[in-house]
């Protein structure tokens, strides 16, 4: 008998609540790092959804007939101020925040997603080029070792320039110029590895 990792059950108690409200959605973050990096240890999964009925309400009640609980008591309030959803997952202990997606670059991201077979499930992950436009965007030091990660494990695969021209776009639009240096240097570190 296999043992499925405790986030494979956890996608797969996820997908069918995410299908019945638009089936518009994808995992990002650590997880993604997992399918499209390196290995590391996790300890929660990160998804960005787009609800259809657009019902935070309705989503959280069908999320708990699913076997996810709300880590937040005044929901509405917390999905107010940060448009997350932060659940756990009863069966696993594992935590995962659902990020309600809004206009704009969620959108060409869900439209990129990769659709991937996790154990007999098909989830859609964050395009690898698109994992590492919000991995340099976040620009903390395990995000950096995430890029580190996805550059060596897929140089051979990777849309450098489309990953250039997403961090373009976003240096204009937040009037920063650090973004592409930063991805640069990292480039550049995983080339001078063995």
């Amino acid at each position: 008998m296999s043992h499925e990792p405790d986030s494979t059950n956890l996608l797969r108690a996820l997908e069918p609540v995410l299908r019945a409200f638009g089936n518009r959605w994808y995992v990002f973050g650590a997880q993604a790092v997992v399918v499209w990096g390196r290995p590391r240890l996790t300890a929660d999964v990160d998804v960005t959804c787009f609800l259809d009925p657009d019902d935070p309400t309705a989503f959280a009640a069908a999320m708990r007939r699913g076997g996810f609980e709300l880590r937040v008591r005044d929901a509405a309030g917390f999905v107010k101020t940060t448009r997350v959803l932060p659940f756990v997952h009863l069966a696993t202990g594992l935590p995962v925040d659902i990020v309600l997606a809004g206009p704009g670059l969620e959108e060409e991201f869900e439209r990129a997603a990769v659709r991937i077979d996790v154990h007999g499930t098909t989830i859609p992950f964050i395009a690898a080029e698109d994992l590492l436009v919000t991995k340099i965007l976040a620009g903390r030091p395990k995000d950096l070792e995430d890029v580190r990660g996805i550059l060596l494990a897929r140089h051979a695969t990777l849309d450098i320039e489309h990953v250039r021209a997403r961090l373009r776009l976003l240096e204009a639009a937040l009037g920063q110029s650090d973004l592409l240096p930063l991805l640069d240097e990292q480039v550049a570190s995983t080339r001078r590895c063995p």
